[in-house]
């Protein structure tokens, strides 16, 4: 329906409202990130699917990934609630299918279908509050995302542990209600924004770029597909890999070539004249691998080399998710009193880049409040950086461009957690092999009697099972586990830097005043009638 009218301000009670429907669509997409990984035991036992496990995590990643970018063009030419419901409608369907799954090829496929919704409501959910609220107000509202990634980040493998654990609940298999826990939220979301989302929908003529969406979703998926399965899987030498690598490149060349000549570019290559546009999408995909290389790498230290199970790493998780929480809504509430923000993802970079940087202290017999330290220490940098530069963006970018806009920041961001967890685990993977070897030599040489009865070949299996820890001797098992202790400390060595690197970024972001209620008025209503011609 289109509306020449200008649209009115929500009040603060109209927002809480809306943000409930978007931060329980956003929860899902965010808890189907991690809550999967403490259940993947349990699947792969019940449909013998050890040697593609793995791709029920990458079909989610890989297909939420390359979709988020279309959902903030088709959002700017249909609308953004009946988009966002349509997100929520795939996401359901796709989550009733996984549940419903009898082997490992429907689960890969069903996944993928969740990963289309997932899209959707990660990349809308901050589109939609771009809409209602000014940039200047917006800072009071960013905690309560803060509040949904700490949540997430915990919640899931916690769930994911809980649910796995029981056998049966309810007269279905234990592990089903991962997927099938979403259905009453995501039902829930679909209520609450029909009821509340009434952005008024600007007819504008629009033509669909089919072939640049298609060059996206395949130059995306091939370049993935070599970081994250053939990569780490077959090595980077790899005929495989290189190809796949080779032809994601050639795809993305051919993208950008594209999109310079498309009526309507799936992702407008003017917005990178735009310097904010280009810095946030620089911060943002460095703020992605260094999320999820804490998220990923902490509970697997406090899995393998602690050894706590998925339950016990979930809940000490928390001091991260503190750390998110409260910055996140101490930062808004500054953002919003004073106006300044550009000092948030400064400070926050380089919080972020010390925390991790101190992870390389961990040692097998490191104290719990020590490593919660540095947990709050990556979770503050994280709280401060990552929702300021979404209000960095979208007060920077034109009202017309403000769902490709922040689309496009989710989707670096996306593709920097995608990398970052694939790169860091490579490097995990390759330094435990190395420091197995070398450290069990130097025990051998050392004391001969440990390793008199113990066959080299076991050190495979630790490799490729870490259950198998438990039944080593003594001082080879604590060997091992140092062996698992100098990898994580090479792998932080080489995420600091990274981060670091985002500390240079945040330095070079231009700050400019944030808009009032009255300035984003006029914008929105100057972009309604520019569209309306």
């Amino acid at each position: 329906m289109t509306n020449n009218a200008p649209t009115k301000e929500h009040s603060h009670r109209e927002i809480m409202i809306i943000l409930s429907g978007l931060m329980t669509g956003m929860l899902l997409a965010a808890l189907d990130q991690t809550i999967v990984s403490t259940a993947l035991k349990s699947i792969v036992e019940d449909f013998n699917g050890l040697d593609h496990y793995t791709w029920v995590v990458t079909a989610y990643l890989l297909t939420s990934t390359a979709s988020t970018p279309l959902y903030g063009k088709i959002s700017d030419l249909y609308g953004r609630r009946i988009v966002f419901q349509f997100a929520i409608v795939t996401f359901l369907i796709g989550s009733f299918a996984a549940g419903a799954s009898q082997n490992m090829a429907q689960l890969i496929g069903t996944r993928a279908i969740q990963g289309l919704g997932a899209g959707g409501l990660m990349a809308l959910t901050f589109v939609i509050i771009g809409d209602i609220v000014p940039p200047r107000e917006r800072g009071r509202y960013q905690g309560y995302f803060g509040a949904v990634w700490g949540l997430s980040s915990v919640a899931g493998p916690l769930l994911g542990g809980f649910f796995s654990d029981h056998t049966t609940i309810l007269g279905i298999t234990g592990w089903r209600w991962i997927f099938y826990i979403n259905l009453p939220f995501g039902i829930a979301a679909l209520a609450i924004t029909s009821a509340v989302l009434h952005i008024p929908k600007v007819k504008r003529e629009h033509k669909i770029d089919y072939l640049g969406a298609l060059l996206l979703v395949s130059a995306v998926t091939t370049t993935l597909l070599a970081v994250s399965i053939y990569g780490p899987q077959d090595g980077w030498s790899d005929s495989h890999t290189i190809t796949y690598l080779v032809v994601g490149l050639l795809l993305t060349v051919f993208f950008l070539v594209w999109e310079s000549k498309a009526v309507e570019p799936i992702i407008p290559l003017y917005l990178f004249k735009n310097h904010t546009f280009s810095i946030t999408s620089l911060l943002g995909a460095i703020i992605g691998a260094g999320m999820f290389g804490a998220i990923v790498m902490l509970p697997l230290y406090m899995q393998v080399v602690k050894g706590y199970t998925a339950t016990e790493a979930g809940l000490k998780l928390i001091p991260l998710m503190l750390g998110i929480v409260a910055t996140s809504i101490i930062s808004g509430k500054l953002i919003t009193k004073h106006g300044h923000y550009k000092r948030y993802p400064v400070a926050g970079t380089a919080i972020m880049a010390l925390g991790i940087l101190a992870m390389t202290r961990l040692q097998i017999d490191t104290p719990y409040w020590q490593l919660s330290i540095y947990a709050i220490m990556v979770g503050a940098g994280l709280g401060l950086s990552m929702q300021t530069i979404v209000i960095a963006l979208q007060n920077a970018v034109e009202f017309k461009d403000m769902g490709v806009a922040t689309s496009s920041n989710t989707f670096f961001r996306s593709l920097g957690s995608v990398f970052g967890t694939a790169v860091f685990g490579t490097i995990l993977t390759n330094r435990v092999a190395h420091y197995l070897t070398l450290n069990f030599t130097e025990l051998a040489a050392k004391n001969p009697g440990a390793v008199a009865n113990f066959d080299p070949k076991q050190l495979v299996g630790v490799q490729n099972n870490t259950a198998v820890l438990k039944t080593l001797p003594a001082e080879i098992k604590v060997t091992a586990l140092n062996a698992f202790v100098d990898s994580f400390h090479v792998v932080f060595f080489v995420a600091a830097p990274v981060v670091a690197l985002g500390l240079v970024f945040a330095l070079m972001l231009r700050e400019t005043p944030l808009r009032t209620n009255a300035d984003y008025a006029s914008a929105r209503n100057e972009s309604a009638g520019e569209a309306l011609g």
